[in-house]
């Protein structure tokens, strides 16, 4: 396999893994304002 194509392979790895944090993280501000609305909501 060409150094180039395992350049690649791993730059899309590292790209990937970024993503699922980014978007997990995206995921636990939307329940905490979604927790925040309804403790309002109930007072």
């Amino acid at each position: 396999m060409p150094k180039l194509t395992k350049i690649s392979i791993l730059l899309t790895a590292l790209l990937m893994l970024g993503a699922c944090n980014t978007i997990h993280g995206i995921g636990r501000d939307v329940e905490s304002v979604g927790d925040t609305v309804a403790d309002e909501a109930k007072d």
